[in-house]
Parts: C-alpha cells; structure tokens; sequence
C-alpha cells in the first residue's frame, strides 16, 4: 500500500511551530476545518474547569494571539474578567493534527478592537448578542426566548457583544501517523522569545 509522504514538518521543530500557526490561521477562513471551533476551557469562581465551543475569529502569529467573541453576559465572559487564564483545544481529522494552546484572555468590550469586530462581524452573528434573556438564564421551555432582527440587532446587540484575544503563552502541537507519531511544545514568558522542544507524543 502506498501511503503518502510524510510531512516537511515531520522531523523539523521550526517547521512544526509554522505549520500550527498556518493550520491555526486556515481555521479562521475555513469553516470546515478542525481549527474554526475550538474547545475553550476557562475557571469558575469556585476554579472548577468549564469547556464550551467557540469560534475562532482572528490568529496574529507575530503577536502569538487567537481572538474569539462572546456575549458579555455570558458565564465565559464573567470568568475571562475575573481569571483570564484559559486554554484552546482542537482536533482536524484531515490533517491529524491536534493543537493546544494555553494563555491569557482579555475581554474587550468599548475599545477600537471591540469596535472592528464587532463592525465586522455578520449580520447573523450580531443576532446572537441581542437574545432575551441573556446566554445561560434558565427558561420554562426551549423556545422561550427571543432574536432581534437585523436591523435591531445593532441597537441590542453591541452592549453585549465582547471580542477575547488570549495571549498564547504555551502551544502544544501533535501530528498522528502510524510511522511516528509527533509532539512538541513551544512556551514563552512575557516579552521573551518562545523555546520550543520536542514530547514524546
């Protein structure tokens, strides 16, 4: 059986570290990879872990960020203000590739990079921050809320709408092949240059 070569990356820790930067960068363009939605996991008041799906918005390799939105009213929101550490996690089947990445998360809500995203967003996603009542208020049946429509939702929406950039502090990288699997890490710490090293996977 002829399988297909294996990656560049494969044996090369710098290739590896762009290869999950790129992988990370198409998931904000394509909705069908494994990297749009990523796990996110943050701490509740009590510090116990809370894991939900997000989208990924915006990657800046250069900067070593990922930016997701949410709802101001939002339990991950609440957390991101009080404890912003936090952790992304997703899995492409198509690539076999696995990347986590732990950091800092800060909420922005009034500033200019709120204010781009939100001006960015689509239609349809400004829907979402205008729902009554708020993200996780317990209602007697499922359809006991309520959407705005387009035109209200730039009214309703934007006091609820936040942009999180995290600030990627550690990326964990591992790629599945039965002819080696393989791991590393890359950590960094405040304004210094990331270090990375290969895991056994």
């Amino acid at each position: 059986m002829n399988r297909a070569p294996l990656p560049a990356f494969h044996d090369d820790l710098d290739a590896c570290f762009a290869e999950a930067w790129r992988l990370l960068a198409d998931g904000v363009e394509r909705g069908r990879s494994g990297f749009h939605l990523p796990a996110l996991a943050t701490l509740d008041p009590a510090g116990a872990p809370r894991v939900r799906t997000v989208v990924l918005r915006a990657v800046d390799r250069g900067a070593g960020t990922l930016r997701f939105h949410c709802d101001r009213r939002s339990a991950k929101a609440d957390e991101i203000a009080q404890n912003g550490a936090c952790a992304l996690m997703a899995y492409d089947g198509e690539t076999s590739v696995q990347i986590r990445a732990e950091g800092q998360g800060s909420l922005h809500t009034g500033d200019a990079l709120a204010e781009a995203a939100w001006a960015a967003a689509q239609p349809m996603s400004r829907v979402c921050y205008g729902t009554v009542p708020g993200p996780g208020i317990a209602i007697p049946e499922g359809g006991a809320y309520a959407l705005p429509d387009a035109d209200e939702a730039l009214r309703l929406g934007r006091p609820h709408f936040a942009a999180v950039v995290v600030r990627v502090a550690s990326l964990d990288f591992l790629y599945l092949d039965r002819r080696g699997h393989r791991r590393a890490r890359w950590d960094r710490a405040g304004a210094a240059p990331w270090t990375g090293r290969w895991l056994v996977p």
